[in-house]
């Protein structure tokens, strides 16, 4: 039987995505857990977040998970959604600067002010609901129509280093990273708790997904 681990850091919608997990796994077992061996030991792990990043990484430090989540990221199915997301590229400029996991290599930028095409200014955070674009065939794309809308909360983006590691992008107003993947690792700026249908699926595939991109 699987048995998700929702890591529990406390700075994650912990309580909305562990019951979006449990309604999507019919025989799943979820736990939300800061405890290392927990972790280590789960099917699979799912990385939460929302807040800033200098208190996300600081509170990793302080409960001595930041060498878990790399060794998790590793050797299992890997799931980072938002503030956890952002947390495995190198860097972020958030808060003059924050040095973060270092999974994929790439900076974490705030977003510019901007225009939309009619001329209105856009609101930093990026806040609702937006087309996803998939930019390569993924089994957590599976039963999820080509730009679908996902629920976004974000000042801050992803910037990899390598363009072949984004598996969906998105427009505010230019394209970003809306997804990020490779080997065993998905990772969302999006909230797929928070999704409807389309993030519902998300993670029904997160659950039934053996790690493999293809």
């Amino acid at each position: 039987m699987h048995r998700i681990a929702v890591i529990d850091y406390g700075m994650g919608n912990l309580r909305s995505v562990s019951k979006a997990l449990e309604a999507v796994s019919n025989n799943a077992s979820v736990v939300v857990t800061s405890d290392p061996q927990t972790i280590l030991s789960a099917s699979h792990v799912l990385f939460p977040g929302v807040g800033a990043i200098r208190d996300c990484m600081a509170e990793l430090k302080h409960l001595e998970l930041e060498h878990v989540i790399k060794q998790a990221a590793q050797e299992k199915p890997f799931l980072g959604i938002c503030l956890g997301m952002q947390a495995l590229l190198t860097h972020s400029e958030e808060n003059n600067g924050v040095n973060t996991l270092d999974i994929f290599t790439g900076e974490v930028k705030l977003f510019q002010p901007a225009k939309n095409a009619d001329g209105e200014k856009l609101k930093v955070p990026h806040m609702g609901w937006n087309e996803v674009h998939q930019t390569c065939s993924h089994p957590l794309w599976k039963g999820i129509e080509q730009n679908s809308r996902f629920y976004f909360v974000h000042s801050f983006y992803a910037v990899p280093e390598d363009k072949q590691v984004i598996a969906g992008t998105s427009a505010y107003p230019d394209d970003f990273a809306a997804a990020l993947y490779k080997d065993n690792i998905f990772a969302a700026q999006f909230h797929p708790e928070k999704s409807q249908r389309a993030g519902l699926q998300l993670l029904e595939n997160f659950v039934n997904w053996d790690g493999q991109s293809s």
